[in-house]
C-alpha cells in the first residue's frame, strides 16, 4: 500500500477531530477509573487464615523493589514517549492516538480486571502473619480460630490482596501493548529471515516478566499469582492492540486500521472524478466523430440522416410547387 498519506494527519490539522471521533471511547474510559478506584476503596474480602496456615505466611515483610509508583514510569509514560517519537518521524495522528488510547484501556481493563479479583477472592499474601502480628504475638478468635489482627488496618487490608498480582498486570498490559506496538513499526514478521528483530518486541516483556520475579522476591505475591497478574495483563494488551493495529505479520502491520480507511476513502474522490470525467471524455467523442461525419456527408453531396433538403422532402410527399 503506498504511503501516501504521512504528514498529511498532525496533531494541530486533526488532533480535535480525532478526539471527537472517539468521544465515547474516553468517557468510558473515565468511567473505568472511577470503577478502579472505588475497587482500590472498599474492603477486600477476608479469607480465614488458621493457626496451621500460618507456616506459608510468614515469610518477612519487607519494602518493595519497585514500589507501586514507580509503575506508570515504565508502563505508561514509556510507551506514550515511544509513540511519541514515532509520531514527529511520521506525522500521523491516528498511530498516536490510537496507541495512547489502547495503552489506557488496556491498563484500566486490566486494572478492573485484577482488582476485582483482588477482592473477591481475598488471598494471604506470603508476609501476612507480619502484617497481622506485628510484634510476634499470634491471637486467634476462640470460636471460629480465625485470626484476630492487631496491626495497621491499611497494611492488613493490603494483605488480603495478594491474587493475582497488580505490578505484574498492570506491567504486563503496558508493556505488552508496546512490544505488540514495536512488533508492527519495525516488521518483525516480514518473512525476511531476520531474527535479530525479535529482540526489540522481547525487551519490553523481559522487563516485565522481570517486575513480576520481583514481587515474588520481596515476599509480596505466590508465584501463582505474578502467573495470573501476567496472563491477565498480557491477554488484555493483545485484545487492546488488534482493536486498533492489524497483525504484525500482515502486510499493513505497521499502521493503525484508521490509516488504512482514510486511505481507502481519500482514494475514492479521485477515482470517482476519473470516471466521471471518462464518461465525459466518451461523450465528447462520440459528439466530435458525428461532428466529422456531418461534414463529410456536405462535401461529398449525401444526404445526412439528420438533415435532409425540404424539397425532397416534399417531392416525396407530392406537395411541391413545381
Amino acid at each position: 500500500m503506498p504511503e501516501i498519506m504521512l504528514g498529511s494527519h498532525t496533531v494541530k490539522s486533526h488532533g480535535v477531530k480525532v478526539a471527537r471521533g472517539h468521544m465515547h471511547d474516553w468517557i468510558i474510559l473515565l468511567v473505568l477509573g472511577v470503577i478502579d478506584i472505588g475497587l482500590n476503596v472498599i474492603e477486600p474480602f477476608h479469607r480465614f487464615v488458621g493457626k496451621d496456615m500460618m507456616a506459608d505466611l510468614r515469610y518477612p515483610f519487607k519494602e518493595d523493589t519497585i514500589p507501586f509508583w514507580a509503575v506508570p514510569f515504565y508502563a505508561v509514560l514509556l510507551p506514550f514517549a515511544i509513540f511519541t517519537i514515532y509520531y514527529f518521524r511520521r506525522r500521523d495522528v491516528y498511530d498516536l492516538h490510537h496507541a495512547i488510547l489502547g495503552t489506557l484501556f488496556s491498563l484500566l481493563i486490566t486494572g478492573v480486571i485484577t482488582d476485582s479479583i483482588k477482592d473477591g477472592v481475598g488471598r494471604p499474601r506470603p508476609n501476612f502473619f507480619w502484617r497481622c502480628f506485628p510484634d510476634g504475638n499470634q491471637v486467634f478468635h476462640p470460636v471460629t480460630l480465625d485470626v484476630v489482627c492487631n496491626g495497621d488496618k491499611r497494611i492488613i487490608k493490603e494483605g488480603y490482596k495478594s491474587f493475582p498480582s497488580g505490578h505484574t498486570s498492570w506491567s504486563f498490559a503496558g508493556l505488552g501493548f508496546l512490544s505488540w506496538y514495536l512488533s508492527g513499526k519495525i516488521r518483525v514478521f516480514d518473512r525476511r529471515g531476520h531474527v535479530g528483530k525479535l529482540c526489540v518486541p522481547f525487551l519490553p516483556l523481559l522487563f516485565a516478566a522481570f517486575v513480576g520475579v520481583s514481587r515474588v522476591d520481596d515476599y509480596w505475591h505466590h508465584w501463582t499469582d505474578v502467573f495470573a497478574g501476567g496472563l491477565i495483563g498480557l491477554t488484555v494488551a493483545s485484545c487492546c492492540y488488534l482493536q486498533f493495529f492489524p497483525f504484525p505479520h500482515s502486510v499493513n502491520g505497521w499502521a493503525p486500521h484508521a490509516y488504512f480507511q482514510n486511505l481507502s476513502e481519500s482514494n475514492n474522490v479521485p477515482r470517482n472524478s476519473l470516471r466521471r470525467a471518462r464518461s465525459l471524455g466518451m461523450e465528447l467523442h462520440e459528439a466530435q466523430t458525428l461532428f466529422i461525419r456531418h461534414d463529410k456527408n456536405k462535401e461529398i453531396g449525401e444526404p445526412s440522416s439528420e438533415s435532409t433538403s425540404p424539397s425532397l422532402d416534399s417531392m416525396e410527399d407530392g406537395t411541391s410547387r413545381y
